[in-house]
């Protein structure tokens, strides 16, 4: 394993998703944080924003614009900027680090873009802005054209368990969104192995409000949220077409999902029970033991003894997925229950998981944290 030190920018630093990656990377021992931005807390010490920082060196907060990329030694660059806006500020980045012809070529695979203009810095993005393949799909989803059409082409999506060797080589890695993440890690090695059926697929998820964003809105103050749960994005929710793109694909054919997140009186986590039709001949006993093959090993993702289902207590701060699965009371059907904390393996923990794949590190290095509990 390799003893460098990644030379870390964080853009975005006073969002939820970029203070734990503060949190994460400060105990990373191959990694340095040079740079962080926060456009409205320029200037500002990021203790300021974050006081649990204090006790940490870190460099004061600038805006994007005040970073001088060209004098600056980064080797990667993380993303926590709202959707929307990402595309257009990685575009800029990669020219202001060296990536110059971007806009002047034509980009028709990774490997035309490996060949042309691979440089050394390393993008890792943790907004929606590179998830979606199809330009169209994200132009009608979040209501504006794609800015860099160009990168979407050499992005890759990364769920670190289904995606390792192409993110070992990436330059620019999307990294899924957090209901996605609890949802494709039970349900893509099942369509794989043609033991559901794809046309009938439930996700019924729940979330804490953290995964709201740390932005004032009406729908998060605490008098909305406190003692009661709702249902938000029925039918209509962004990650419903990230869901179905990477399910899609493992099953081999163009599928459509029932996706409905709730947001619940909780800061962190993410719990998606998942109903599922089992196909010919096959049982939940069936899935559950597809799943252990299939996650046998894994640092972070553990499937539970048959029947046994996970709360998100049990992840609460980790990196950690664990997944159950259940014989429905109905023939022929399945429930599966998959639980991860929203900030960590939903965000900031698989940026950093990705990093260190990335970068050639053992792939736990800096995310063996046990769940916080109680």
């Amino acid at each position: 394993m390799t003893t460098q030190t990644i030379r870390a920018a964080i853009l975005g630093a006073s969002g939820y998703t970029g203070a734990e990656l503060v949190r994460l990377l400060s105990q990373h021992p191959n990694v340095e944080i040079v740079v962080l931005t926060a456009d409205r807390r320029a200037g500002e010490k990021l203790e300021t924003v974050f006081p649990q920082f204090g006790a940490l060196d870190l460099p004061d907060l600038m805006s994007i614009e005040q970073v001088e990329w060209a004098g600056v030694d980064v080797d990667v660059v993380f993303c926590c900027l709202p959707h929307g806006t990402t595309q257009d500020v990685i575009r800029g980045l990669m020219h202001k680090t060296g990536h110059t012809l971007i806009d002047e070529l034509v980009i028709e695979t990774r490997e035309d873009y490996i060949a042309e203009i691979r440089k050394p810095v390393k993008v890792i993005d943790l907004s929606a802005d590179f998830r979606l393949e199809n330009v169209d799909t994200y132009a009608e989803w979040y209501g504006h054209e794609h800015l860099a059409p160009s990168l979407q082409k050499v992005a890759v999506y990364g769920l670190t368990e289904l995606a390792r060797e192409k993110i070992k080589v990436a330059d620019l890695v999307a990294c899924p969104g957090c209901y996605p993440t609890s949802a494709i890690l039970p349900l893509a090695p099942l369509l794989a192995a043609r033991q559901i059926d794809p046309n009938d697929i439930v996700i019924d998820s729940k979330s804490g409000v953290s995964g709201a964003g740390r932005a004032a809105k009406e729908g998060s103050l605490f008098t909305e949220v406190s003692t009661g749960i709702h249902a938000y994005g029925v039918a209509n929710h962004r990650h419903g077409p990230e869901i179905e793109q990477e399910l899609s694909r493992a099953a081999g054919q163009d599928l459509v999902v029932a996706f409905t997140p709730h947001l619940m009186p909780m800061n962190r986590g993410i719990l998606s029970t998942i109903y599922v039709k089992l196909a010919d001949g096959v049982t939940a006993e069936d899935l559950h033991d597809t799943l252990s093959v299939r996650y046998e090993g894994e640092a972070f993702v553990n499937v539970l003894a048959f029947g046994q289902t996970p709360a998100s207590r049990h992840v609460a701060g980790s990196n950690y997925a664990l997944i159950g699965v259940v014989a429905d009371r109905r023939p022929g059907r399945a429930i599966i229950v998959s639980t991860i904390d929203n900030l960590v393996k939903g965000a900031s923990g698989q940026a950093v998981q990705n990093m260190n794949l990335m970068f050639g590190l053992a792939e736990t290095t800096g995310l063996t944290q046990q769940p916080l509990f109680p």
